[in-house]
């Protein structure tokens, strides 16, 4: 199964904040490079882990748990650490075609993430296991308590939306 990218709901980013302030924003200084990520799936639950555009620093820093360098750095990285639960409403997929009138910076913005997806989706058995990995780090209690904490996640969720939505 390849992975695609999406833009995540900013509302649905607000709702999840009320809970957690570590929820990353996406809106304001983003409007060049808007909030995007990959939608993985873990326990019959899907997550959010956002993109980083590529930073110098990237290119020294080494990759750990939660956070995957794309093509060394080169092309940003995967912040498994800013990894959120996601209902399917709350995604719209990212657009990556190139239009005639996009101008210079989304012309370029858009093939740095057609190469981000192309390497994601070389490496996707490698990011699935790392957000698994992370995952049962985060949460070691038995699969249970798991599920029944992920269903409760998904319930509240699913419920909000609507609201949050205006639907």
């Amino acid at each position: 199964m390849s992975l695609s990218f999406f833009h995540v709901d900013a509302g649905y980013c607000d709702f999840l904040r009320k809970a957690d302030a570590r929820v990353p924003f996406t809106q304001g200084d983003k409007s060049v490079c808007p909030f995007v990520g990959v939608l993985l799936e873990i326990n019959e639950m899907k997550y959010y882990a956002p993109l980083s555009s590529p930073k110098p620093k990237h290119l020294k820093m080494g990759n750990q748990l939660d956070f995957l360098k794309i093509n060394g750095g080169k092309l940003g990285a995967i912040n498994f650490n800013n990894m959120i639960p996601v209902h399917a409403t709350c995604l719209t997929s990212a657009n990556l075609i190139i239009g005639h009138a996009d101008g210079r910076d989304e012309r370029a913005y858009k093939n740095l993430l057609a190469d981000q997806l192309s390497w994601c989706n070389r490496n996707r058995n490698e990011i699935s296991a790392r957000a698994m990995k992370l995952y049962v780090s985060s949460f070691p209690a038995p699969a249970s308590s798991r599920s029944e904490t992920v269903a409760a996640i998904s319930r509240h969720s699913k419920a909000g939306i609507p609201n949050m939505r205006g639907k």
